[in-house]
């Protein structure tokens, strides 16, 4: 195939994309490699917006030819469509290139061996004669058969949304959503992309709405935006905003007057869009007690009003109520259950222990909180023996498959997630909720200072009323993920009792994690030398500081590492970083380490997606929850490693680290990250046997006390800090963030 020239500033270029050798998944912007005539021999370099687009599709390419000063001549793509190979090893590439379920490299070559280059008009037009081939059955036939018409389908989606301003991979998740909708749905009602598609935020929903032409200052625009603005705040941790925060906000993301949006913003309130209520904020300690707090005109997308409303009344309900499934304690002899303790585990409770078993027990909601090194494990053990003596129902949970691991190794008690627990089904509902409660007379959730509101809304309403409710975190590490701070409201109320323990026992005051971990929280410098378990190496050169810490992370990682403790890369060690972004970050870090534990290897097959790259052995994190995988949906934050890749069958299979196999379809792969680095917010609810901590200067918004505290806590064996004696100067003196916009602690008030 040839280049035809249109004009000097416009080219048409058709060639067989031979290899993707860059693409970045954010922008768009893809460097390749391609075939412009028919033996292949010479390759282009073409460069520009062509993620979609598969190694051995025929692609007619509309840009201009320009030279780059290092890399020569090379074509840059403005639009491209995909045209049918004609020749006989095109068509083979193009079949065999995992583009059509159910046709890998040797059953394409077959394919094309029996029927030539009608093998393409075979499959449009008389599928059913595929099962001459041999090695091809009815079932695979009819796989091929839908395969190629939805393939057909999705191309007219794309052509159109490229017209509009929409990246491809975003057309397969569009057709998925509305099938042969889709169109209609994009040219009509753009903004329900927002609410309906994953992966597809207000911007470019705003994109596509200006493209088939909704005004900028439509009222339906500006409603979309102000539940895209309270949807970014609920991303940022608030349940809410103060009315004049979110007219400020969404005039800014918007672009327009703040006159239009107030009008919009009652128009919303009214179609229940959203909900406004005032609540309390602050009060001081001199405020006399018969005066009302002071209130803030606060706006909520309804999911997060509902589940604040929800979750106080809940725990006020459990607190209030006469029945006690556990009645056994209520008079119990304590100096004796002691005691027996005593003799059970070989050890003495401190003090704030002892009246942490007491008051778990005794009490239907009680928090336990304190920082490493206290005796939190070892107070919830103590409590689970006391109320197995009691044949207590126990059920121990947390919010990772990590945690809940980790709990049933210190209890001696099987743990499950609380996705796990609840049963969670297709589209998120609870198998048990306040109609269908949970068998349990003792509850304990671990690593609650992970817990966002809407998932401890959903475990407190399956608690059955008389049951014993224990929550265990540290509350200094950061906040949930998802919106609330749910831990620190319930610290925060007065209503619910709670002890947090501050002691450090003398085994813990040896290790280096606890010490400096409770010296970062403090405010003050960690010991970087005299400890076996902690060590710091400073990069600092004057070029490239946040490439060079990148290079040794690697390289510790990778190498000294496993050489010196011999602990596995893969397995044992993770690195947490402040940021995603940045030679430093979380996102660059994982190519490297791949590029060094998980090397491309001829003869071993690998998937590209976006600017990922997926092979067997690789480590994966979940990036969404999808109800709808596994045997009871896989979550946001499971990590796993990629055990199998089948080009023919489309599919990708991880096995996940509550060792179960989860299959990926090819067009599902938006969904996996690489996980050999992930953000210390990811982190949060994991523990690891050995965690390395790149900190730079590049990461200066992140640099807080918080958050490198949550980091060190996160290992069991070994920490290793790499980077800028500055940086890690600036995180330890930073507080964090102030308070999210929060008013649960005000609801318990109440």
């Amino acid at each position: 195939m040839s280049g035809v020239s249109s004009a000097p500033s416009a080219a048409v270029l058709e060639a067989v994309l031979e290899r993707i050798t860059y693409a970045n998944e954010e922008t768009g912007y893809t460097i390749a490699r391609v075939a412009a005539d028919r033996s292949g021999a010479d390759l282009l370099t073409v460069v520009g917006p062509l993620l979609g687009a598969q190694p051995g599709e025929s692609l007619r390419l509309t840009g201009r030819w320009t030279s780059h000063p290092k890399y020569g001549k090379q074509f840059e793509v403005h639009s491209y469509t995909t045209i049918l190979p004609a020749t006989i090893q095109g068509i083979q590439r193009y079949l065999g290139s995992g583009l059509i379920k159910g046709i890998g490299p040797k059953m394409a070559e077959r394919m094309v061996g029996h029927f030539g280059t009608d093998i393409l008009e075979v499959i449009e037009e008389s599928p059913a004669r595929l099962i001459e081939v041999p090695g091809l059955g009815p079932k695979r036939t009819k796989m091929i058969a839908k395969a190629w018409e939805e393939q057909k389908s999705i191309k007219e989606v794309m052509v159109f949304l490229q017209g509009v301003g929409v990246s491809t991979s975003l057309a397969v998740r569009i057709f998925k959503q509305y099938g042969d909708s889709s169109i209609s749905v994009v040219k009509n009602e753009p903004y329900r992309l927002a609410s309906d598609v994953w992966g597809i935020g207000f911007k470019t929903a705003d994109t596509i709405a200006r493209s088939v032409g909704i005004p900028h200052d439509s009222p339906e625009r500006i409603k979309a935006g102000l539940q895209y603005t309270l949807s970014e705040a609920a991303d940022n941790g608030h349940c809410f905003l103060p009315d004049p925060n979110l007219v400020a906000d969404a005039a800014k993301i918007l672009d327009v007057p703040h006159e239009l949006i107030a009008p919009c913003l009652t128009e919303l309130v009214a179609d229940e869009g959203v909900v406004r209520e005032d609540v309390p904020v602050g009060g001081s300690p001199a405020q006399p007690a018969d005066e009302p707090p002071p209130t803030v005109p606060a706006v909520y997308l309804v999911p997060f009003h509902r589940a604040e409303r929800s979750l106080a009344s809940g725990l006020l309900d459990l607190l209030g109520t006469t029945e006690d499934r556990m009645p056994e304690f209520a008079g119990v002899d304590w100096e004796r259950a002691l005691a027996w303790l005593r003799g059970r585990t070989g050890a003495d409770l401190a003090p704030e222990q002892e009246e942490a078993v007491r008051l778990a027990l005794t009490s239907k909601v009680a928090v336990l909180t304190g920082g490493p090194g206290c005796g939190k494990s070892f107070t919830v053990r103590s409590i689970v023996e006391l109320a197995k003596a009691k044949r207590a129902k126990i059920t121990l949970v947390a919010p990772t498959g990590r945690a809940a691991k980790r709990l049933s190794e210190l209890t001696g008690h099987e743990a499950a997630t609380v996705h796990r627990l609840l049963e969670l089904r297709p589209g998120g509902d609870p198998t048990y909720d306040r109609d269908n409660p949970l068998d349990v007379d003792l509850l304990v959730v671990d690593e609650s200072s992970m817990l966002d509101l809407i998932l401890a809304n959903k475990l407190v309403k399956a608690v059955p009323r008389g049951a014993h409710v224990l929550l265990v975190g540290d509350v200094d590490q950061l906040p949930s993920v998802g919106a609330g701070e749910v831990l620190r409201d319930l610290l925060a109320s007065p209503a619910i009792p709670r002890v947090r323990l501050t002691r450090i026992f003398r085994q813990a005051e040896q290790s280096g994690i606890v010490v400096n971990a409770h010296r970062i929280n403090s405010g003050s410098s960690p010991h970087l030398t005299g400890y076996p378990d902690f060590y710091y190496f400073a990069c600092e050169p004057e070029e490239d500081p946040a490439e060079a810490t990148a290079a040794l992370t690697v390289d510790i990682v990778a190498r000294r590492i496993p050489r010196k403790f011999r602990f596995n890369a893969r397995r044992d060690i993770q690195v947490l970083a402040p940021m995603h972004r940045g030679p430093a970050g979380a996102g660059n870090l994982n190519i490297l380490l791949q590029q060094s534990l998980t090397p491309s290897r001829e003869g071993q097959p690998e998937r590209r997606y976006g600017g990922r790259v997926f092979r067997v052995g690789d480590k994966v994190t979940q990036l969404r929850n999808n109800y709808d995988k596994g045997a009871a949906g896989v979550f946001n934050g499971t990590v796993g490693v990629v055990t199998d890749l089948s080009a023919e069958d489309h599919k990708l299979t991880v096995l996940t680290d509550e060792d179960e196999s989860v299959d990926y379809a090819f067009d599902e792969l938006d969904e996996l990250a690489h996980a050999y680095a992930v953000t210390i917010h990811r982190s949060q609810g994991s523990e690891y046997p050995v965690v390395v901590i790149p900190i730079t200067t590049s990461s200066w918004m992140m640099l807080q006390r918080n958050l490198l505290y949550t980091a060190v806590t996160r290992a069991k064996q070994l920490v290793v800090l790499v980077g800028s004696r500055r940086a890690l100067a600036v995180a330890v003196r930073t507080v964090g963030a102030g308070r999210r916009h929060t008013a649960l602690d005000h609801r318990l008030n109440r």
